[in-house]
């Protein structure tokens, strides 16, 4: 059926045999890589994993040096200063201005990645609304395209809501340890820092 196709036609056939159902699917796709794309290269421009221990004692320590975000959250936190107090207040300006954005966007990634299965689900109780009705029409050559129509919507819109379902799931738990790690290391370069500034005074 397919073979004589290229398989971008292939694929727009197929697609679209799913019936009106595939559009909000798509757009759901789009919409869940959006999201995952741009959480993924917060986490990656900002050096979090790569940043070792020992760099981010030396970076407070000297700030000209740090790279990335983590750079921008040591200078932010260490721009006049005068007190613990001050740095643990800046720590707490930059969990809240980050964390909710962050599990925000976690969120809606899951509401997404939840709604596609139902979406495909919809499109399966349409697909099976329109074999019913074309058995109810009897034994002809078209009853047999709407029949076969209907089987064909029926699965390919189920396909597609798990499709997306599936390794959306996998990404918002990767996504999700993610943040947890982000949090954990803003505490680490938040006591690095009032060690650093308790250093500082004693000298």
């Amino acid at each position: 059926m397919y073979d004589d196709k290229p398989y971008l036609d292939q694929a727009v056939e197929i697609l679209g045999s799913g019936g009106w159902i595939m559009i909000p699917l798509f757009i759901l796709g789009l919409i869940a890589f959006y999201v995952a794309a741009r959480l993924w290269v917060f986490f990656l421009r900002g050096h979090f994993r790569k940043t070792t221990l020992e760099e981010c004692e030396d970076w407070v320590k000297d700030s000209t040096h740090a790279k990335g975000q983590v750079g921008e959250i040591i200078r932010y936190s260490q721009d006049g200063v005068e007190s613990l107090n001050d740095i643990q207040n800046r720590f707490a300006e930059i969990r809240t201005a980050e964390m909710p954005r962050l599990n925000q966007n976690i969120t809606f990634l899951t509401i997404v990645v939840n709604t596609a299965p139902l979406m495909g689900l919809l499109g399966t109780v349409l697909g099976m609304l329109t074999t019913f009705y074309g058995i109810s029409l009897g034994g002809s050559e078209s009853t047999t395209n709407i029949v076969a129509s209907g089987i064909h919507e029926a699965l390919i819109t189920t396909q597609m809501g798990l499709c997306l379902a599936i390794p959306g799931y996998f990404v918002i738990y990767y996504l999700r340890q993610k943040v947890i790690d982000y949090e954990g290391f803003l505490v680490r370069l938040e006591s690095i820092t009032l060690q650093n500034f308790r250093n500082r005074v004693a000298s």
